[in-house]
């Protein structure tokens, strides 16, 4: 079994999550980036407007609208810093 991935969603005063993953999919000034658990590192531009989606152990699914950023893939983790972010309710998905 991979090792998980660690995420980490921060917005300008808080942390919004940090947990376990085993998929995140972002929006970038890119397109879509989907990060897996051994992804080579780099550093991203969120799209504005954008959405962060974080697939769970057990295929559970948060997602969240996200306004400003940037994406940073290291070796350790994802860290997603956002200006904004707000969850997404299951309608809107």
């Amino acid at each position: 079994m991979a090792k998980p991935l660690h995420v980490e969603l921060v917005a300008v005063e808080e942390m919004v999550w940090s947990g376990e993953a085993e998929m995140l999919l972002a929006r970038t000034t890119e397109g879509e980036l989907g990060v897996l658990p051994g992804h080579e590192p780099l550093l991203g531009q969120l799209a504005e407007p954008g959405k962060v989606r974080i697939k769970q152990a057990g295929g559970a699914e948060i997602a969240y609208e996200v306004a400003g950023g940037f994406l940073s893939v290291t070796a350790e983790k994802v860290t997603i810093l956002a200006e904004e972010a707000s969850p997404v309710t299951a309608a809107a998905r």
